[in-house]
């Protein structure tokens, strides 16, 4: 097969990269990551970069013609080169079309980096960057879908497409504030050795439950994860499970008012797949999993036959 005929997908986030190659037909050819995310690049780092993962996927020498389609934050203010972003309503149809392109990248193809969204309307700001690319996946396997998608991670976030446009967004700090919470506050004297499970899933149980009931509550709730180790007999693997079930559920609780009858998507890894799936359940609501790397590459391939 011809390098020409080939093309090369990325997802370059804040602390790693993801490549593939593909085929004309779509079929998946190699796959390369890295450790170089964003957080740990300057402006001038990319190319370089960029020439070694093509090493990886054994696809040095990409012509002129062969896209190399990228989402995610190399195209943020600190990335390699800013991506604007599209304002809400946001056609999901068009983000290959409005991808920003670096010609003179190093001897390079030209790289094409699809945009992120954001929100601006007052009180309500919220950007995203990568996700949108994974809601175009998610048309790719579900093309009449209309409803409320979830995309559980490190900042969690609620997507309501509708007609394949996104209309709105939030985001949440869940798991951000998970790993600040139990690394870095009081709390840490309660968290336990990460690899015992012993009473983690009792504890993920009542945070879960606590948090989807009293949502408004939760920095009271907060040092329950403190005090019940010490007063109470509870473990710290029962304080690690509370933790994640609070926050978790805090995040259910507050964004289930606007949620419909609809099955709501969730785009993750299994883990937390499966605590959403749990907390949604809880409200009387249903789910459908769908693999994050999966949907991240239906979206670049949708992207790359959007742009000429």
């Amino acid at each position: 097969m011809r390098n020409a005929d080939i093309w090369v997908g990325i997802d370059w986030g804040t602390s790693n990269v993801r490549a593939w190659t593909f085929a004309p037909s779509g079929e998946l050819l190699a796959s390369a990551q890295s450790q170089r995310g964003m957080a740990s690049l300057s402006k001038a780092d990319y190319p370089t970069t960029l020439s070694q993962l093509l090493d990886d996927l054994h696809a040095p020498s990409l012509t002129a013609q062969a896209p190399i389609v990228a989402c995610g934050m190399i195209g943020a203010r600190q990335g390699w080169k800013e991506a604007p972003y599209l304002d809400l309503p946001a056609n999901l149809e068009r983000l290959g079309q409005n991808a920003t392109q670096i010609e003179e990248s190093g001897g390079l193809p030209p790289v094409h980096i699809l945009p992120g969204i954001a929100c601006h309307t007052a009180g309500s700001e919220d950007v995203m960057r990568g996700e949108e690319t994974q809601l175009l996946g998610l048309l790719r396997f579900y093309p009449d879908f209309a409803g409320w998608v979830c995309l559980p991670g490190t900042h969690s976030k609620w997507a309501n497409v509708q007609d394949g446009q996104l209309l709105g967004f939030s985001t949440f700090m869940t798991g951000e504030l998970f790993e600040t919470l139990s690394s870095h506050t009081i709390l840490r004297h309660s968290m336990p050795d990460p690899e015992r499970k012993t009473d983690e899933e009792a504890g993920i149980s009542e945070g879960l439950e606590q948090g989807l009931q009293h949502p408004e509550d939760v920095t009271r709730q907060l040092f329950k994860v403190r005090a019940a180790t010490l007063v109470a007999g509870k473990s710290s693997n029962w304080a690690r499970g509370f933790l994640s079930g609070l926050l978790i559920g805090t995040e259910i609780g507050a964004i289930a008012p606007e949620l419909s009858r609809q099955p709501v998507p969730i785009i993750g890894a299994p883990s937390l797949q499966r605590l959403y799936a749990e907390g949604l359940a809880r409200k009387g609501l249903q789910s459908i999993t769908i693999d994050a790397t999966e949907a991240t590459i239906a979206g670049l391939k949708a992207a790359r036959e959007q742009i000429s």
